[in-house]
């Protein structure tokens, strides 16, 4: 199940290699509450077996990372930690891993009076000493606030592969090459868009590919499928993940979309013969990961779906976020935003807060600003 890529340097992840011409490696991310250590072992094990190459785990806090440990000793699978919240965590779970994700802008949100320059050093020490590779993760909606100000506001794409560039051309400095690059949206146009533009600039670098926040299936994989196509079609992408709303139980089926994928564009079966059109309604959903603060978020996602069956034609984005690491910045660019958290789902117009309303209470007060919408652009376009 190769597909023929342009040639990048190898870089190890535990037992696995992605680039340098070995075959494209499937990840995907566990749902479970990393510090249940025993679920959270079970689940990577799973996914493993379902064909994954690398599983990542979500980890926020100092409970979190004690974890690890326990579900090192409970798996066997080569295991990548996400850190988000606090990069200084590193130290803690490096030894327990074989790959180090983080991302430049929560980067630049932490100890913001310290040099960013020191605080990759900091993670690439740590990954050296701890025979871990790393990845420099871009997300469309969480870019470096200095990246963005450099740039048009209607060009998101340009402060993403800033960003990734500058991040590998400081671990370079440092002397640390063994990491990849992702640069992510929700927009499978603006992955396919960055993803050339920093493969032009640094064509050695492997790259992993993921539309974020793709959503539920089919749709989800729609978007993804239109995305990975592409890519492959130029010679770029050394490991994906399709990043679907899921069930804990059905998480495997990330894994089979991307085989299925895979296989087929191996085989000369392209199906992404539609271009995403970002004129029509488009739902974007947060994969269903450890952080996630209220399973009725997954439900809520479909239940958004249903409401808006009517409204297929009309260009209007609705992101469904379930944590509050995606949840506060990654609904700001949709035009009607929920983030979800524990017991209440925060309803946004752009940036804009509109209320917060109980899981059960939520959809009509939806529907009354999607209508809205409709109404002030109607009255805008007379």
């Amino acid at each position: 199940m190769n597909v023929k890529r342009k040639p990048t340097r190898a870089v190890s992840i535990g037992r696995t290699i992605i680039g340098d011409g070995h075959p494209v490696v499937v990840q995907s991310m566990c749902t479970t509450h990393t510090r249940n250590a025993e679920e959270t072992a079970q689940q990577v094990t799973q996914l493993s077996n379902a064909g994954a190459g690398v599983v990542r785990i979500a980890v926020d806090n100092k409970r979190d990372a004690a974890a690890l440990e326990a579900i090192r000793d409970n798996c066997d699978a080569n295991l990548s930690v996400d850190l988000q919240e606090n990069y200084r965590l590193a130290a803690v779970v490096a030894k327990h891993v074989d790959k180090i994700r983080y991302n430049p802008g929560h980067l630049y949100h932490h100890e913001r009076s310290k040099p960013v320059e020191d605080k990759v050093r900091f993670l690439a020490d740590i990954a050296a000493a701890n025979d871990c590779a790393m990845r420099v993760g871009v997300n469309s909606g969480s870019v470096d606030p200095a990246k963005v100000d450099q740039f048009d506001a209607n060009d998101a794409i340009s402060p993403m592969v800033t960003s990734a560039l500058e991040h590998c051309e400081i671990l370079d400095k440092i002397g640390f090459f063994r990491y990849c690059v992702s640069l992510k949206s929700s927009r499978p146009d603006r992955v396919i868009e960055a993803n050339k533009m920093f493969a032009a600039e640094r064509p050695e670098i492997p790259l992993h590919l993921g539309v974020t926040e793709a959503g539920m299936p089919p749709d989800g994989i729609i978007k993804t499928r239109i995305a990975f196509e592409q890519l492959f079609a130029e010679g770029i992408g050394d490991t994906i993940r399709v990043s679907l709303t899921l069930p804990q139980a059905e998480k495997h089926r990330e894994i089979d979309a991307g085989i299925e994928i895979l296989k087929d564009f191996a085989a000369g079966r392209v199906r992404s013969v539609v271009r995403f059109d970002p004129d029509r309604l488009n739902i974007i959903s947060c994969p269903s990961c450890s952080r996630v603060e209220n399973e009725a978020f997954i439900d809520l996602a479909r239940e958004v779906k249903e409401l808006t069956e009517d409204l297929k034609d009309e260009a209007i984005t609705i992101a469904v976020m379930g944590c509050r690491v995606n949840g506060p910045g990654e609904t700001d660019d949709a035009d009607l935003g929920l983030w979800c958290g524990p017991n209440f789902v925060n309803l946004k117009k752009g940036e804009q807060k509109v209320g917060a309303f109980r899981y059960h209470e939520i959809l009509p007060h939806l529907r009354a600003q999607i209508d809205e919408l409709i109404e002030e652009r109607k009255t805008s376009a007379n």
